[in-house]
């Protein structure tokens, strides 16, 4: 398929555009939202455990943070913070403020291990750090492995909860439940503390251009090593304005309700949920813990929502428990499935339950992330991955860079204004060929509607529910456990999670260890995502004439 043709065009749905202009209505992801804060002002914005924030309220206190960022911890434009939290009230008020200040965001994942926390922030060159205190006991452990001694903020969960709800949050949270273990962090400032001496400081205007660096979204590399995708306020935007051109159609302005229970340290659900969002002065429920599959649809019970955007695993879930017949779907125009396959049965049974198409989109943290996606209105195929967004250009292409045509497999290839700059830290960007496109690593081809259809995967990266797995990672942890000679790491299929995690292990001669053993081992050192679903002990594993395993070949 040669992109001059881009056939994907004549299936659009009639009225949505073929191109979007990038910087017309914003020139930065700040410029977008300063203006949405104008326009939606007495709005609620937010939403989380039962408390609303307006689009007033989120300026008030994200201009607050601002001006702590900058004036009391003399952080400068270009500065890196990494936000590590789940969907909670402080995430939004961090975000914004942060981008007021001129800094560049690193989402992390609030799960990860301490050696995972250590090569990202040291990686980024983090500045300041703000986690909820449920997990800041990692962060303290990490801190002497930091080169550079980030600031540290705290947030607690009722912190934005109001006097009386935050107070209850926080003693359950931390006396029940026991979710917060024990930390000290010297000189840590608390979120309310924050935001109580920004009050008392002047924000300085930064001038912030498109072609700055708005997010470092990490993602697992070709080898395993996690690199920072270099996200600019121009790939943001345009691939937040290519989201709400494809649901133009659906949206609502100033009366849309979005569910979010994606993490917004997930790039699909801060670009897609988030700032999309933002634009249409919508309200955005924030769901802190969607595996409390009780407490989630109970949450939403009382919402008349119109946007939902979830994984597969997700949807699947939700289905099977019993309270999911007592939510209200009447108002619910575009559904949404991102960050893994949407399995067949998955999206046909959601149309049943709740009369509203499961759209299938694809994308990855290199392009911001959305590439392609299903028409709303129901005229994509089961199977394929839809249709190329606005302003995007698709190739299938052979190892050698010629493009194939329809039916023909090769890997899959990116242009566009969502392609990220580059890599942090990587003076030769490898995923992206000398003519400009990004190489995907997967393997698709296009059909005579211009519909793509994945077949394979050729980067050896395992995709668990949305989430990057690179097996050489899972393979240097492994490989450090002295009972363990040799292991190659591999993604089967996994009806639940799209894939799992499978470690094939030799042990040493005379050594010993159970596969529970090795998992446990595991768990100190990976994500609970990245730990190997089952464990295979062989007495060799396959190899090249030059000594490299062959993961493909482990049966």
């Amino acid at each position: 398929m040669i992109q001059e043709e881009r056939k994907w065009l004549k299936s659009y749905e009639r009225g949505i555009p073929h191109t979007i202009e990038v910087t017309k209505e914003y020139h930065s992801l700040t410029d977008l939202i300063e203006k949405s804060f104008h326009k939606y002002a007495d709005l609620p914005a937010f939403k989380n455990m039962g408390v609303e924030m307006t689009y007033r309220e989120l300026d008030v206190q994200s201009t607050c943070f601002a001006a702590f960022l900058q004036q009391q911890l003399k952080l400068k434009k270009g500065d890196r913070i990494a936000l590590q939290m789940p969907n909670v009230l402080q995430y939004p008020v961090a975000i914004v403020g942060a981008l007021r200040a001129g800094l560049v965001i690193i989402n992390t994942n609030p799960l990860y291990t301490v050696r995972e926390m250590v090569h990202q922030f040291n990686d980024a060159g983090i500045k300041a750090v703000v986690v909820l205190e449920n997990f800041a006991d990692k962060v303290e452990q990490a801190l002497p492995e930091l080169k550079e001694k980030p600031v540290v903020v705290t947030a607690r969960m009722g912190d934005l909860l109001g006097t009386v709800k935050g107070s209850i949050v926080d003693f359950v949270v931390k006396y029940v439940r026991k979710m917060v273990p024990p930390f000290s962090i010297p000189h840590a400032v608390s979120f309310k503390d924050a935001l109580k001496a920004g009050k008392k400081l002047s924000l300085e205007k930064v001038n912030i251009d498109s072609s700055d660096i708005a997010l470092l979204q990490y993602t697992g590399g070709t080898t395993g090593v996690s690199k920072g995708a270099v996200l600019t306020h121009y790939n943001m935007l345009g691939n937040l304005m290519q989201n709400r051109a494809w649901m133009s159609k659906k949206l609502s302005e100033a009366s849309d309700v979005i569910v979010t229970a994606l993490p917004l340290y997930h790039i699909f659900a801060m670009t897609v949920n988030f700032f999309t969002f933002l634009t249409v002065g919508a309200k955005n429920v924030l769901i802190t813990n969607p595996r409390d599959m009780k407490t989630f649809l109970s949450e939403i019970k009382g919402e008349r929502f119109t946007v939902f955007t979830a994984v597969n695993t997700l949807f699947n879930a939700m289905m099977e428990h019993q309270l999911f017949k007592e939510v209200d779907f009447s108002r619910l125009r575009v559904c949404i499935g991102g960050g893994m396959a949407v399995q067949d049965h998955v999206a046909t049974k959601w149309k049943q339950m709740t009369g509203c198409v499961l759209s299938e989109g694809y994308g990855l943290t290199e392009c911001s992330p959305v590439v392609c996606c299903h028409p709303l209105n129901g005229n994509g195929k089961l199977g394929s991955i839809g249709l190329p967004f606005p302003s995007t250009d698709v190739s299938i292409q052979d190892d050698e860079g010629n493009h194939l045509t329809e039916h023909q497999k090769g890997e899959l290839c990116v242009k566009g204004p969502q392609v990220m700059a580059g890599y942090w830290n990587d003076g030769e960007i490898n995923d992206v060929t000398e003519n400009g496109w990004l190489r995907t690593g997967d393997i698709a081809y296009i059909d005579e509607d211009g519909m793509i259809f994945i077949v394979d995967r050729k980067k050896e990266m395992i995709n668990v529910s949305g989430f990057n797995v690179f097996p050489n990672e899972v393979e240097e942890v492994i490989a450090k456990h002295p009972a363990v000679l040799e292991v190659g790491v591999k993604g089967i299929e996994n009806p639940k999670t799209t894939e799992a995690v499978q470690a094939f292990v030799v042990l040493r001669s005379g050594q010993s260890v159970t596969k529970e053993e090795l998992r446990a081992y595991c768990k100190k050192e990976l994500t609970a995502y990245k730990v190997p679903k089952f464990v295979e002990f062989r007495d060799e594993l396959p190899k090249s004439n030059v000594g490299k395993i062959l993961r493909r070949e482990l049966k």
